[in-house]
């Protein structure tokens, strides 16, 4: 039996831009049905929202988000969940950092750590916070 996780972001509103965003920044293919889609619409304004999406690559990466509906009580929090992005080439990194910095709020500059040749953390423009890292070898 084999099993993996993903990061499951939740918005209210935002979820289509956020999963260009990772798209555009990561790479991959985009996949969204709204609710309008699925023929679960509740609250007209949530038609066009997003009810499952993701953006999957075919260099590993994968993150899934949806739009919580205006019925159901959402609370973004103050840190709920980092989604981490661990790579081998400073270059891929840094290229990944500069795509998700554009609008963000920089926690930890992406410079060298103790633990590792570059490391940081950033909150994106959609406030999901990202921690960046290159593997020590």
């Amino acid at each position: 039996m084999s099993i993996t996780t993903t990061t499951h972001l939740n918005f209210r509103g935002d979820a289509r831009a956020a999963l260009e965003l990772y798209r555009e920044v990561f790479g991959g293919e985009l996949a969204l049905v709204t609710y309008r889609d699925a023929h679960a619409v509740h609250d007209p304004s949530d038609a066009d929202h997003v009810m499952w999406g993701e953006v999957r690559s075919g260099h590993g990466f994968h993150v899934m988000a949806y739009d919580v509906p205006t019925h159901l009580p959402y609370d973004a929090g103050v840190n709920p969940v980092f989604v981490s992005v661990r790579g081998t080439d400073p270059d891929e990194i840094t290229a990944r950092w500069k795509g998700l910095s554009a609008g963000a709020t920089v926690v930890q500059d992406l410079a060298p750590a103790g633990w590792s040749p570059l490391y940081g953390m950033l909150r994106d423009r959609f406030g999901v916070v990202w921690v960046l890292d290159v593997v020590a070898s």
